[in-house]
Protein backbone atom coordinates (compact mmCIF):
# COMPACT_ATOMS: atom_id res chain seq x y z
CA UNK A 1 0.00 0.00 0.00
CA UNK A 2 1.27 3.53 -0.91
CA UNK A 3 2.11 5.54 2.25
CA UNK A 4 2.10 9.36 2.12
CA UNK A 5 4.49 11.36 4.58
CA UNK A 6 3.09 14.56 6.59
CA UNK A 7 5.34 16.56 9.01
CA UNK A 8 3.85 17.40 12.62
CA UNK A 9 4.36 18.89 15.38
CA UNK A 10 3.92 17.74 18.97
CA UNK A 11 0.90 19.75 21.29
CA UNK A 12 2.14 20.62 24.44
CA UNK A 13 -1.06 21.96 25.82
CA UNK A 14 -4.70 20.28 24.68
CA UNK A 15 -7.98 21.77 25.06
CA UNK A 16 -10.63 23.84 23.13
CA UNK A 17 -9.04 27.36 23.40
CA UNK A 18 -5.24 25.46 21.91
CA UNK A 19 -7.27 23.49 19.59
CA UNK A 20 -9.40 27.15 18.49
CA UNK A 21 -5.75 29.19 18.23
CA UNK A 22 -4.26 25.99 15.86
CA UNK A 23 -7.16 25.84 13.50
CA UNK A 24 -7.18 29.95 13.21
CA UNK A 25 -3.25 29.73 12.27
CA UNK A 26 -5.19 26.69 9.08
CA UNK A 27 -3.31 23.72 11.30
CA UNK A 28 -5.06 20.89 12.22
CA UNK A 29 -5.14 19.23 15.90
CA UNK A 30 -4.72 15.13 15.34
CA UNK A 31 -4.20 12.49 17.86
CA UNK A 32 -2.56 9.09 17.36
CA UNK A 33 -3.99 5.90 19.15
CA UNK A 34 -2.39 2.49 19.00
CA UNK A 35 0.62 3.49 21.31
CA UNK A 36 1.48 3.19 25.34
CA UNK A 37 -0.30 6.08 24.95
CA UNK A 38 -1.69 8.49 23.01
CA UNK A 39 0.24 11.72 21.18
CA UNK A 40 -1.58 14.76 20.50
CA UNK A 41 0.21 16.71 17.75
CA UNK A 42 -1.22 19.23 14.67
CA UNK A 43 -0.15 19.80 11.14
CA UNK A 44 -0.95 22.09 8.32
CA UNK A 45 -4.31 21.71 7.02
CA UNK A 46 -2.90 21.94 2.90
CA UNK A 47 -1.03 18.49 3.51
CA UNK A 48 -4.28 16.95 4.06
CA UNK A 49 -5.31 17.50 0.49
CA UNK A 50 -3.75 14.15 -0.71
CA UNK A 51 -5.03 12.05 1.93
CA UNK A 52 -8.78 13.52 2.86
CA UNK A 53 -9.72 14.68 -0.35
CA UNK A 54 -9.32 11.25 -2.79
CA UNK A 55 -10.79 8.54 -3.22
CA UNK A 56 -7.31 6.26 -2.47
CA UNK A 57 -6.30 5.16 0.52
CA UNK A 58 -2.94 5.43 1.78
CA UNK A 59 -0.65 4.41 4.99
CA UNK A 60 0.55 7.80 6.30
CA UNK A 61 4.23 8.04 8.05
CA UNK A 62 4.02 10.80 10.78
CA UNK A 63 7.15 12.82 10.93
CA UNK A 64 7.06 14.43 14.47
CA UNK A 65 10.57 15.62 14.57
CA UNK A 66 12.59 14.53 17.48
CA UNK A 67 9.49 13.09 19.05
CA UNK A 68 9.72 10.11 16.72
CA UNK A 69 8.44 8.84 13.27
CA UNK A 70 5.12 6.60 13.12
CA UNK A 71 3.50 4.65 10.55
CA UNK A 72 -0.55 4.94 10.90
CA UNK A 73 -3.68 4.82 9.08
CA UNK A 74 -6.15 7.60 9.26
CA UNK A 75 -9.42 6.48 11.27
CA UNK A 76 -11.50 9.57 11.90
CA UNK A 77 -11.66 13.08 10.43
CA UNK A 78 -14.24 15.61 11.72
CA UNK A 79 -15.50 18.41 9.27
CA UNK A 80 -16.95 22.10 9.98
CA UNK A 81 -20.62 21.68 9.61
CA UNK A 82 -20.89 25.04 8.08
CA UNK A 83 -17.77 25.39 6.22
CA UNK A 84 -17.01 21.76 5.89
CA UNK A 85 -13.13 22.82 6.79
CA UNK A 86 -11.40 19.90 8.70
CA UNK A 87 -11.11 20.33 11.88
CA UNK A 88 -9.63 17.00 13.72
CA UNK A 89 -7.98 13.67 12.28
CA UNK A 90 -7.58 10.60 14.57
CA UNK A 91 -4.99 8.14 13.44
CA UNK A 92 -4.36 4.43 14.38
CA UNK A 93 -0.67 3.30 14.82
CA UNK A 94 0.27 0.74 12.94
CA UNK A 95 2.34 -2.38 14.31
CA UNK A 96 4.23 -5.23 11.73
CA UNK A 97 2.59 -7.89 13.94
CA UNK A 98 -1.04 -6.49 14.81
CA UNK A 99 -3.43 -7.00 12.15
CA UNK A 100 -5.70 -3.73 11.17
CA UNK A 101 -8.69 -2.81 9.39
CA UNK A 102 -9.70 -0.62 6.55
CA UNK A 103 -12.18 -0.14 3.64
CA UNK A 104 -10.31 -0.53 0.69
CA UNK A 105 -12.09 0.59 -2.92
CA UNK A 106 -13.09 -1.82 -5.19
CA UNK A 107 -11.24 -1.48 -9.00
CA UNK A 108 -13.55 -3.28 -11.77
CA UNK A 109 -11.42 -3.95 -14.82
CA UNK A 110 -12.95 -4.78 -18.57
CA UNK A 111 -16.30 -4.78 -19.98
CA UNK A 112 -18.40 -7.38 -18.83
CA UNK A 113 -19.85 -10.11 -21.93
CA UNK A 114 -23.74 -9.31 -20.77
CA UNK A 115 -23.21 -5.43 -20.99
CA UNK A 116 -22.28 -5.78 -24.41
CA UNK A 117 -25.01 -8.11 -24.85
CA UNK A 118 -27.29 -5.43 -23.70
CA UNK A 119 -27.26 -5.87 -19.84
CA UNK A 120 -26.79 -3.10 -17.22
CA UNK A 121 -23.84 -3.59 -14.88
CA UNK A 122 -24.77 -2.69 -11.54
CA UNK A 123 -22.65 -2.02 -8.76
CA UNK A 124 -23.45 -2.89 -5.38
CA UNK A 125 -19.99 -2.43 -3.16
CA UNK A 126 -17.61 0.22 -4.62
CA UNK A 127 -15.75 -0.04 -1.00
CA UNK A 128 -14.86 -3.35 1.09
CA UNK A 129 -13.60 -3.41 4.39
CA UNK A 130 -10.61 -5.95 5.00
CA UNK A 131 -8.53 -7.04 7.85
CA UNK A 132 -4.49 -7.76 7.37
CA UNK A 133 -1.14 -7.44 8.44
CA UNK A 134 0.24 -3.63 7.18
CA UNK A 135 2.14 -5.21 5.26
CA UNK A 136 -0.82 -7.38 3.15
CA UNK A 137 -2.83 -3.96 2.83
CA UNK A 138 -4.10 -3.96 -1.18
CA UNK A 139 -4.26 -0.15 -2.53
CA UNK A 140 -6.87 -1.58 -4.33
CA UNK A 141 -9.48 -4.54 -4.53
CA UNK A 142 -9.41 -5.38 -8.58
CA UNK A 143 -12.14 -7.59 -10.07
CA UNK A 144 -11.71 -8.73 -13.37
CA UNK A 145 -15.41 -8.59 -15.02
CA UNK A 146 -15.15 -9.06 -18.35
CA UNK A 147 -16.48 -12.59 -18.27
CA UNK A 148 -19.67 -11.89 -16.63
CA UNK A 149 -22.62 -12.70 -18.83
CA UNK A 150 -26.38 -11.14 -18.18
CA UNK A 151 -27.94 -12.75 -14.57
CA UNK A 152 -24.09 -13.10 -13.32
CA UNK A 153 -23.17 -12.03 -10.20
CA UNK A 154 -19.58 -11.26 -8.16
CA UNK A 155 -19.92 -12.51 -4.28
CA UNK A 156 -17.28 -11.67 -2.02
CA UNK A 157 -16.87 -15.56 -1.62
CA UNK A 158 -15.36 -14.92 -5.32
CA UNK A 159 -12.26 -12.94 -3.94
CA UNK A 160 -11.24 -14.86 -1.11
CA UNK A 161 -7.01 -14.79 -0.75
CA UNK A 162 -4.39 -15.56 1.45
CA UNK A 163 -3.76 -12.03 1.84
CA UNK A 164 -6.68 -10.23 3.83
CA UNK A 165 -9.66 -11.34 5.30
CA UNK A 166 -13.07 -9.47 4.09
CA UNK A 167 -15.35 -8.18 6.92
CA UNK A 168 -18.44 -9.35 4.68
CA UNK A 169 -20.69 -12.50 4.40
CA UNK A 170 -19.23 -14.46 1.58
CA UNK A 171 -23.11 -13.83 0.12
CA UNK A 172 -22.76 -9.96 -0.41
CA UNK A 173 -22.96 -9.11 -4.05
CA UNK A 174 -20.17 -6.78 -5.42
CA UNK A 175 -21.51 -5.94 -8.73
CA UNK A 176 -24.05 -8.20 -11.14
CA UNK A 177 -25.20 -7.51 -15.25
CA UNK A 178 -28.93 -6.95 -15.14
CA UNK A 179 -31.18 -7.24 -18.00
CA UNK A 180 -31.67 -3.92 -18.94
CA UNK A 181 -35.12 -3.00 -18.36
CA UNK A 182 -36.29 -2.05 -22.49
CA UNK A 183 -35.15 -5.36 -22.76
CA UNK A 184 -36.95 -7.06 -20.27
CA UNK A 185 -40.21 -5.29 -21.12
CA UNK A 186 -40.14 -6.43 -25.26
CA UNK A 187 -39.30 -9.98 -23.69
CA UNK A 188 -42.93 -9.36 -21.80
CA UNK A 189 -44.44 -7.91 -24.97
CA UNK A 190 -42.90 -10.85 -27.29
CA UNK A 191 -44.67 -13.14 -24.48
CA UNK A 192 -47.97 -11.59 -24.71
CA UNK A 193 -47.68 -11.46 -28.48
CA UNK A 194 -47.37 -15.03 -28.59
CA UNK A 195 -50.07 -15.54 -26.21
CA UNK A 196 -52.45 -13.89 -28.52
Amino acid sequence: MKSISIKGSKRESVGKKDSKALRNAEKVPCVLYGGKEPIHFSVDEMLFKPLVYTPEVHTVAIDLGKDGQFDAIMQAQQFHPVSDKLIHVDFYQLHSDKPVTLSIPVKLEGAPLGVRAGGNLKVTNNRLSVTSLPKNLPDTITINIEKLKIGEKILVADLKNDQYKFNHPDNIVICQVRMARGAVMAAATADEDEDE
